[in-house]
């Protein structure tokens, strides 16, 4: 974490220097959010780090969520938590589910017997692991980093949308209304450049706009508790699937602090009339069936914490913005829904939260480059492209894995295909199996072959590495955090170590008289839109920091100070050596572009200069003007 750039200041550095506006409520907005689910806060966290950018974060709720329903956290979503720099909070409270057992019925009919005990995440998935935590507690944290963050952004709670609409406006054209569900009551009228619906299900922003969730409920009916109960059943600590021959299916995900589990149940399905509210589920009739699932071994439940009922469906809206096909690249999107509001599915893959907060952090990055005059208002295109792709997959997956589950073997050949289809579909649950398709923001590959492990379209798979200006060991991917910032990562060619005539120190000096000349900001800090960051293959000890290029010391901040946190080695005492563990050639080096949202662009050679200012010239706008960025953007 680096602080002081701009003087000496004591207390937490967690909390930055609050913007010109912070804490500012008004009618007129840049980006007007709907909803304050993990989905808006994702959204909400990202746009707070910008104060020259105005949102308003709005919710039915009359104030804080105190219970959640939801609590799996997928690896990619931890690594997201990491670029808002509050991933070790989640980490020390959260239960991490380390292995995953799979209980059949005995073919001898004595019970239940464990079929398998696997490791829920391979090995080197992820940094992170897969963990679980209470979603209102995930609500604290994105809302204390929103606090903090230049903008002090809060949400505005008991505001209900009646309506959403374009309008003629140049300035602000969309007009939401809002009925106050608050002591002053009465209407509320909010103008916006950009709006957001992040409000679940019944979305009130997806009904302005005319669209439906598509799909077909699966009629089958779940319960689901989180309890506190006296066990004999071994696995009550571990992740565990339990396929009964009769009763149906259960699940255990047990929760942070120690003792509590939840429990997804299995029940009857139901008819094609009927609703899930018209069996009148109750607490006891969720334990009588947990009970007769896991039979031979006792379950003895002394308090029911939460419990709830409902229907699997698969369902998924036509559109994630405002502008039809026939319109696209001609209007600007100015409406977004995500998660609930355009995608629904059941929770037994724990993805609805996970792929929730990725849709918004794919889109936040987006409208914070187009509202700062970074980005071609064109970028926005691709929220649909690329999210609507990747919510089509996940109910794809979420029908196999929801029957399979609900199947009832008849033989350990049966029971055992739910098992197969957990290990196979592991890198997707973990949130790491996402690639985008080639786009304006995704190049082609076609120099993949000099980085195999940074597949274009997919996320960066952080590898460890040491430091140059301090040794320390540490995770490369933990310096892109969620600033809106492009990351150029150099890997250094055999025998390359930055000094001058060298394919490093000429990538320095074409970024720096070209690529960043032309598209930082004037008046902005040389990395303040591209952060160069350089991987050498030497050991840490035989580098020489002095001969760095310029930009890899990059002088920074009203004091022009040095920033030494550019160069990176391997870490070839503990290792694994990056270079071998994510494929990098090292005769020839590469240049890995991610994007903000920590997804790799493309990888060129690391002279592919021309190739580099073609991909940016197509996003990027050339030396915006920081006092001009309230304009309206305009195709």
């Amino acid at each position: 974490m680096q602080y002081h750039l701009n003087g000496f200041f004591s207390g937490d550095p967690s909390i930055a220097l609050a913007g010109p506006d912070a804490g500012t409520v008004c009618d007129d907005v840049d980006v007007l959010i709907v909803g304050c689910g993990p989905a808006g806060l994702t959204l909400a966290t990202q746009l707070a780090a910008f104060p020259e950018i105005t949102t308003m974060l709005t919710d039915l709720k009359p104030g804080l969520l105190e219970v959640g329903q939801a609590d799996g956290l997928a690896c990619r979503s931890v690594e997201m938590f990491e670029s808002f720099g509050f991933a070790e909070k989640v980490l020390k409270e959260a239960y991490w589910v380390n292995e995953v057992g799979f209980w059949r019925p005995d073919d001898g009919g004595a019970g239940l017997i464990r079929a398998d005990r696997i490791a829920d995440v391979e090995y080197d998935l992820s940094e992170m692991p897969h963990v679980i935590l209470n979603q209102a507690r995930l609500h604290d944290f994105f809302l204390e980093a929103m606090g903090n963050a230049p903008s002090r952004l809060k949400p505005t709670y008991n505001r209900e949308l009646i309506s959403v609409k374009r309008t003629e406006n140049s300035d602000h054209p969309v007009t939401a209304v809002f009925s106050r569900l608050d002591d002053v009551g009465g209407t509320q009228t909010i103008r916006a450049k950009y709006v957001v619906g992040c409000d679940g299900a019944r979305s009130a922003v997806r009904r302005s706009l005319g669209y439906k969730l598509k799909g077909e409920a699966a009629r089958q009916l779940w319960g689901v508790m989180d309890v506190l109960a006296v066990t004999d059943f071994p696995d009550i600590r571990l992740k565990a699937a339990i396929q009964s021959a009769e009763l149906g299916s259960l699940l255990i995900i047990p929760r942070e602090g120690g003792y509590m589990v939840r429990m997804y149940i299995e029940l009857d399905a139901l008819h094609v009339s009927e609703r899930a509210a018209d069996r009148n589920v109750t607490s006891n009739l969720l334990i009588d069936r947990a009970s007769k699932i896991l039979a031979p071994f006792i379950l003895d439940v002394k308090e029911v914490a939460w419990w709830s009922a409902y229907e699997i469906g698969q369902r998924l809206c036509d559109s994630f913005d405002d502008v039809g096909e026939a319109e696209r690249g001609q209007l600007v999107p100015r409406i977004f829904i995500a998660g609930d509001a355009c995608h629904t599915h059941s929770p037994k893959a724990g993805q609805g939260m996970n792929v929730s907060m990725a849709d918004t952090f794919n889109i936040g990055w987006k409208l914070a480059a187009v509202l700062r005059g970074q980005a071609r208002p064109m970028v926005l295109d691709t929220y649909t492209q690329e999210r609507q792709a990747k919510a089509k997959e996940l109910i794809e997956f979420d029908k196999d894995m929801a029957r399979l589950f609900s199947a009832k073997p008849k033989d350990a050949a049966e029971a055992a295909q739910f098992q197969t289809y957990f290990k196979k579909h592991g890198r997707y649950t973990a949130g790491v199996e996402t690639r985008y398709k080639p786009s304006i923001l995704t190049g082609s590959g076609t120099h993949q072959a000099l980085a195999k492990g940074y597949q274009t379209g997919m996320r960066f798979h952080s590898a460890p590495v040491i430091r140059l200006g301090d040794a320390k060991p540490m995770h490369l991917g933990h310096v892109m955090k969620a600033d809106g910032r492009w990351r150029l990562i150099a890997f250094a060619a055999q025998g390359d170590m930055g000094r001058s005539g060298g394919e490093i120190a000429n990538l320095c000096g074409f970024l720096s008289d070209d690529l960043i000349a032309d598209f930082t900001p004037k008046g902005g800090d040389i990395d303040s839109l591209f952060d160069l960051r350089a991987v050498f293959q030497m050991a840490h000890a035989d580098m020489a920091l002095e001969s760095l290029p310029a930009l890899l010391l990059p002088r920074k901040g009203k004091y022009g100070l040095i920033d030494y946190e550019k160069a990176f080695c391997p870490d070839l005492a503990q290792g694994p050596d990056i270079f071998d563990h994510r494929g990098i050639d090292r005769n020839q080096g590469a240049l890995v572009i991610v994007r903000p949202d920590q997804y790799v662009a493309e990888v060129l050679p690391l002279d592919g200069f021309a190739q580099m200012r073609t991909y940016f010239d197509g996003i990027l706008c050339r030396f915006y003007d920081p006092s001009k960025i309230f304009q309206v953007v305009r195709p």
